[in-house]
């Protein structure tokens, strides 16, 4: 699906602007770059601001008009912050990945194209009129225009998203710890309890915890690592901490003994 998107920048003003946005499309996997009538463009300043993203600029589109850049689409959503107050079907970006994946389930082969305006004007009405879909980012109204780069992260991120779970893949990290280098097996009953005991030992030499008086604190501290769960590797790290502690604990209580002695 992301091979069929097209992102389409319509009269971009400053190529920092599209660096930015060839970089997004690198991000999310997406390749796809068209510029109608750019201001600049070949520019250093676009290569700069795409950060490893060249070779979609490389091969980047430049067309003379809109209609140009969606020859053969099935499927246009136009992007504005701008309120015209026309009867037009309106979507965030999350909707607007979601048509995507509609579209390409029912038509394998569609091309599809997200088309943004002028960084000071966004998209004309007529431009506009080409979208099936005008796609509105929902930012606080005091703010809310976005800069050209940024908007084409976040509806290239949403169509990330939308394709990872359409296609059943994970949408956060895998997690690569190994259970054989890290330990992070969970900390058998007996290990617990033995850290357990440490820790009373602990806090008793420390003079934190009164034997006589003890007033529920293990049980509380108990409740407070169960909820953690405690791997194997971090009971060691806690109780070569303990250890540590007892011997500091130790020599300043001898300290403290001769200093009442003087």
């Amino acid at each position: 699906m992301l091979n069929k998107i097209r992102v389409v920048l319509v009269g971009t003003s400053h190529p920092g602007n599209i660096g930015g946005a060839a970089r997004a499309l690198k991000n999310m996997g997406l390749k796809q770059l068209v510029l109608v009538q750019p201001k600049d463009f070949p520019s250093k300043d676009a290569v700069a601001r795409a950060a490893g993203a060249d070779d979609i600029l490389q091969h980047a589109q430049v067309v003379s008009s809109l209609e140009q850049a969606l020859a053969g689409c099935s499927l246009v959503l136009g992007t504005s912050a701008r309120d015209r107050r026309i009867p037009w079907p309106l979507v965030n970006p999350r909707e607007a990945a979601q048509r995507c994946v509609e579209q390409i389930q029912v038509e394998p082969d569609a091309d599809m194209a997200l088309v943004f305006g002028r960084e000071y004007a966004g998209l004309t009405n007529e431009e506009l009129h080409l979208c099936q879909y005008h796609v509105h980012i929902p930012a606080i109204e005091e703010f809310s225009s976005l800069n050209l780069a940024a908007s084409v992260q976040v509806l290239t991120y949403e169509l990330r998203m939308a394709w990872l779970t359409a296609t059943q893949q994970p949408t956060r990290m895998v997690s690569v710890e190994s259970t054989a280098i890290l330990g992070s097996a969970p900390a058998s009953h007996d290990a617990l309890e033995l850290f357990y005991e440490h820790l009373q030992r602990t806090l008793v030499d420390i003079e934190f915890l009164d034997p006589e008086k003890p007033r529920h604190l293990m049980a509380r501290l108990r409740r407070i690592y169960g909820r953690v769960q405690l791997s194997k590797s971090e009971v060691g790290i806690l109780r070569g901490i303990l250890t540590e502690t007892q011997v500091a604990a130790s020599g300043e209580l001898q300290r403290r003994k001769q200093g009442r002695k003087s």
